[in-house]
């Protein structure tokens, strides 16, 4: 059962997953954006799993803790949570959102970094009580450019 489960969860997980840059938790994975300039280092620092329970108990409420450090020449203005997904191990795409946990403060809606500029934040998921956590994926211009950080969590 579980097999057949993880075979579903990478068919499903499959065409996302090509042309991502991946990496471990820890690790930094240099991204480009669709402008030109556009670049940051983003390093995954720690996942809180589970930071609270979903606030209606429904579920559970999961942060990943991101640095972002623009290395390129342009500003950096973007909404991290928009940037950022949760994937589980059924193949299920989580979307970010912007709120505080007790294990720190979330981004602000709109982060601006020129560059040389760093940030450190949380970026909040809101999940099912019983879902596996498989990766984090991250991408510039709301998550919609072309390079694509992963880190496996399993």
């Amino acid at each position: 059962m579980r097999a057949a489960r993880s075979l579903a969860a990478l068919a499903l997980l499959g065409p996302l997953l090509l042309g991502a840059i991946r990496g471990d938790a820890g690790e930094t994975v240099p991204l480009s954006g669709n402008r030109p300039g556009e670049r940051l280092d983003v390093t995954l620092v720690q996942v809180v799993d589970p930071a609270s329970p979903a606030p209606d108990d429904s579920g559970r409420l999961v942060g990943v803790q991101l640095r972002l450090e623009n290395t390129g020449s342009a500003v950096y203005k973007d909404s991290p949570a928009s940037c950022a997904h949760l994937l589980d191990v059924a193949g299920q795409r989580f979307d970010g959102l912007n709120a505080t946990i007790p294990a720190g403060l979330g981004f602000p809606e709109t982060v601006t970094l020129a560059p040389g500029g760093t940030a450190t934040g949380f970026v909040t998921f809101r999940l099912p009580k019983d879902a596996g956590l498989a990766a984090v994926q991250f991408a510039l211009n709301g998550g919609l450019a072309d390079d694509v950080g992963q880190w496996s969590l399993s």
